[in-house]
C-alpha cells in the first residue's frame, strides 16, 4: 500500500478555542491526540519521532515484536520497545513572572506557555520518558522532580494550574538553581519571553550548557510585543517595574521595532553561541504547530546514553 499523499491540515487548533477550555489536562490531551492523528497521516518521509513503545524496524529484528496494526495503518514497520530502553530525562523551566501576564488576544503568554509545557509533558509521559517541571519568576518557586510513574503527569498539571506568581523576572537566578537541580544530564526546555537584558542571564545559560545538558528554548511572545500594532495614546505601565509612561504607539512604533529587533538579535546570538536550539512562538500560533516544531528531527541531535533525542 503506497504512503498517503493527503497533505496535513493547513490550519491547526485555534488557540482561542483551545485556551477557552478551563481544564489544562484536557487542553493538553486535545493537542496531543490531534498531533498523533496528523503524524499518522503525514506524507513526509524522513519525519522521525523516537517512541518508547515503538522503534523503527531494522533487518534482523524479531518479527514477533512487529506491530502489525501500526503497519496496516501507516505502512511503516515498528518494533515494540520496552521501558528499560528509555533513558531520556526532561526538565521544563516555565516563566511565571509579571511580563508573562501580558496578552492582547484574551489570553496571556503565561496561559500559552503553561499549555505548551503541559502538552509536551504529556507527549513525553506517554512515551514513558522521565519528566520534571520548575516554575520560576525571581527564582524557582515550584519544583516537581523528574520522574515517570502513574499519576506523575497530574502532579505536573497541578503545579502548572496554580496562578502565576507575578513577580519580577530574575532569569539568571532561576537558571542557576536549575543547574543545581539537574544533577544528571537532561533535556532542558526553557519557556519564557526572554525580554530581560541578555547580559543578565547569558552567563547562567552557559553554566547549563557547560554541564552538557541539551538546552532548548521556546521564546513565547505576544504579536503586539513584536509590532506595537495596538491601542491608542495612553499611559502604559511596565508590568515588571510598575513604572508608568505616556506612549503614543503611532509615534513610538518605529523606534520600538528597532529596539525590539536589536534585542531579538542579541537573544539569538546568545543561544547560537552556546548551541542552544531557539524557537520563537507567538500566542496566536496554533499550539499543535508549535509542538510539531519541537518534535521534528534536528540535524545536530545529541546522544544521551544509547538514545538519540529527535524531538
Amino acid at each position: 500500500m503506497p504512503p498517503s499523499t493527503t497533505p496535513p491540515p493547513a490550519r491547526g487548533i485555534d488557540p482561542q478555542a483551545l485556551l477557552a477550555i478551563r481544564d489544562l489536562e484536557l487542553r493538553a490531551r486535545v493537542v496531543v491526540e490531534g498531533l498523533w492523528t496528523g503524524l499518522h497521516r503525514s506524507p513526509y518521509s524522513g519525519f522521525s519521532v523516537e517512541f518508547t513503545e515503538y522503534r523503527q524496524y531494522s533487518p534482523g529484528d524479531d518479527l514477533r515484536h512487529l506491530d502489525w496494526k501500526v503497519l496496516a495503518r501507516t505502512d511503516r514497520e515498528f518494533i515494540r520497545k520496552y521501558e528499560e530502553e528509555t533513558n531520556l530525562r526532561c526538565l521544563f523551566l516555565v516563566d511565571t513572572s509579571r511580563s508573562m501576564l501580558f496578552g492582547s488576544h484574551g489570553w496571556t503568554k503565561a496561559d500559552y506557555a503553561r499549555t505548551l509545557a503541559a502538552t509536551f509533558a504529556l507527549f513525553l509521559h506517554q512515551q514513558r520518558d522521565v519528566v520534571g517541571l520548575a516554575l520560576f519568576a525571581d527564582g524557582i518557586a515550584d519544583y516537581v522532580p523528574p520522574r515517570w510513574r502513574p499519576g506523575h503527569f497530574r502532579r505536573i498539571v497541578a503545579a502548572l494550574e496554580r496562578e502565576p506568581s507575578g513577580r519580577d523576572t530574575n532569569l539568571a537566578h532561576a537558571l542557576g538553581q536549575a543547574a543545581l537541580l539537574a544533577r544528571k544530564r537532561s533535556l532542558i526546555f526553557i519557556l519564557s519571553d526572554f525580554l530581560s537584558p541578555v547580559a543578565e542571564w547569558e552567563a547562567a545559560l552557559g553554566h547549563l550548557t557547560a554541564a552538557h545538558h541539551d538546552v532548548r528554548v521556546v521564546q513565547v511572545l505576544d504579536p503586539a510585543e513584536q509590532s506595537l500594532e495596538f491601542g491608542s495614546a495612553a499611559v502604559w505601565e511596565d508590568m515588571e517595574t510598575g513604572r508608568q509612561l505616556y506612549v503614543d504607539p503611532q509615534q513610538a512604533r518605529a523606534a520600538y521595532r528597532e529596539k525590539f529587533s536589536a534585542h531579538a538579535a542579541a537573544v539569538r546570538a546568545a543561544f547560537d553561541a552556546r548551541g542552544v536550539a531557539h524557537q520563537v512562538v507567538t500566542t496566536n500560533q496554533p499550539l499543535d504547530f508549535a509542538l510539531l516544531e519541537l518534535i521534528q528531527p534536528r540535524g545536530a541531535a545529541r546522544r544521551f546514553g544509547q538514545r538519540r533525542i529527535q524531538l
